[in-house]
């Protein structure tokens, strides 16, 4: 494939990811006009939410081998359609029922739509610089559409809800027309066939674990099930891990989860996404039930943090080449920790130029984060797992924005002991703590990877002389 046209697929698979982080995050500025004009109660409207989160979580990893098995392009274009059917269903939705229907069937969609385009850039890209350079892209326009969704949203809300629901199918036909021609799957797809247990214990699962996850956020709302849900998520994951070790073509080769930098990158992104997660709830807590800010005001005022989009796709692939890619996700964990430190003295009365300095700090750890990570996820990976490697990824950064958004919830929930605004913002201030120290502890695990560049000792000259012959020889 020439350069130009990796490149250009490249724009593509570009706008698919931001179609995915543009579609949550102007749903989430939209909930109370749904919830006013379709009549939901308080349950019905976190369902809203939950299903998509639900089918997201619970598919992702069937999704990933599924482009390895049966190919990224087809895969990508297939679920693509079916992400701009359901978004558009969703528009239409005059009752609940619909709309819950909707957001779960556009989360297996994406479920499946995301690892596949992940899998076709690092495919499409050799691994080395070019790659860690169209990976930086990708990933900065994953983090800059649900920032930029944040703004769009509280713009397409004032028009009608409806709107956040059509706007994306628009998005999705205007991909789907530039995939055709451009995105080509040049890797030859792994023989074998579908786990069907493992990929129905695996669903099940993650299902049940990302479903008790979200239940935390309300823990005195039925803890039995939450309990019961959290458990018997554990126990199919031991099931899973015994079918896995048995079948001879396995969902998951098990022997992949052995390498210390895999998991290191996962959990790191759990942390780093799960963290952000938390502190995008508190900000929306703070702006707008606390300072009476607009939809639209909280919006741009997070608008810097996409600063990623300009900086990451020439910054970080140098700073990686230069310090490597332990180093540089670390210290995007450090950045993203001073930015939560920073609003724990957030004030009733602080202007936005006092708020300016932690939301800059936060959109660098997004411009040293997200790349290097997708980076460290895949990296040395074998091309017949790639899709694998980007399910289990997605699945990481999934369960950790689930994670963190319902242990932000409980804990602010918990710490409330008023309903002034003082106490609310006493809450918050406790509930920073949590993305603090998520930020801080995947700094130390992704640290643990960095390794010092041994120096150089110098040679005598005889030497150098005598092992430059063997050079010229060759040559």
């Amino acid at each position: 494939m020439s350069t130009s046209r990796r490149w250009g697929a490249l724009l593509v698979l570009c706008g698919a990811i931001f179609l995915e982080g543009i579609d949550m995050a102007m749903l989430n500025v939209a909930l109370p006009a749904i919830r006013a004009d379709l009549g939901l109660s308080t349950a019905a409207l976190s369902g809203v939410v939950s299903a998509y989160v639900l089918g997201y979580g619970g598919f992702m990893l069937l999704g990933g081998r599924a482009a390895d098995l049966f190919g990224r392009r087809r895969m990508f274009l297939s679920w693509l359609v079916v992400f701009a059917v359901f978004s558009g269903l969703g528009g239409l939705a005059t009752e609940g029922w619909m709309l819950l229907t909707a957001r779960f069937v556009t989360g297996v969609a994406a479920a499946f739509l995301a690892p596949a385009g992940l899998s076709l850039v690092t495919s499409t890209f050799a691994e080395g610089p070019e790659r860690n350079r169209a990976l930086s892209v990708y990933a900065a326009t994953a983090a800059g559409g649900f920032t930029l969704g944040l703004v769009v949203g509280g713009l397409l809300t004032p028009l009608g809800w409806r709107w956040v629901f059509f706007a994306p199918v628009i998005l999705s036909l205007l991909v789907l027309a530039a995939a055709v021609p451009l995105v080509r799957d040049d890797a030859e797809n792994e023989r074998g066939r579908l786990d069907v247990p493992g990929a129905l214990l695996v669903t099940a699962a993650m299902s049940a674990l990302v479903y008790g996850v979200v239940r935390l956020e309300r823990p005195s709302d039925g803890p039995a099930l939450t309990v019961a849900l959290l458990a018997a998520g554990i126990v199919l994951l031991t099931a899973f891990v015994v079918v896995e070790r048995r079948v001879r073509e396995p969902l998951v080769r098990l022997g992949a989860l052995r390498s210390g930098p895999l998991v290191r990158a996962n959990l790191t992104a759990l942390l780093f996404v799960g963290a952000f997660g938390g502190f995008q709830l508190l900000m929306t807590l703070y702006l707008q039930e606390i300072r009476d800010w607009t939809p639209t005001q909280t919006g741009l005022a997070m608008l810097v943090v996409g600063l990623d989009l300009v900086l990451a796709p020439t910054l970080t692939p140098r700073l990686v080449a230069r310090f490597g890619v332990p180093a540089v996700a670390a210290t995007a964990l450090l950045l993203s920790a001073a930015c939560y430190a920073v609003f724990l003295r957030a004030g009733l009365d602080w202007s936005y130029a006092m708020m300016l300095p932690g939301l800059v700090l936060l959109g660098l750890a997004f411009t040293l984060g997200y790349g290097p990570l997708t980076m460290a996820a895949t990296e040395g990976v074998e091309e017949s797992e790639q899709g694998l490697a980007s399910g289990l990824l997605y699945t990481s950064m999934q369960f950790g924005m689930a994670l963190g958004v319902s242990i932000v919830t409980a804990v602010n929930v918990a710490a409330l002991s008023g309903e002034g605004a003082a106490s609310r913002l006493s809450a918050v201030h406790t509930a920073m703590t949590v993305p603090l120290a998520a930020a801080l502890v995947g700094a130390v695990v992704m640290a643990l990877g960095v390794r010092r560049r041994p120096t150089r000792p110098q040679e005598p000259a005889s030497a150098s002389a005598a092992s430059a012959e063997p050079a010229r020889a060759e040559a």
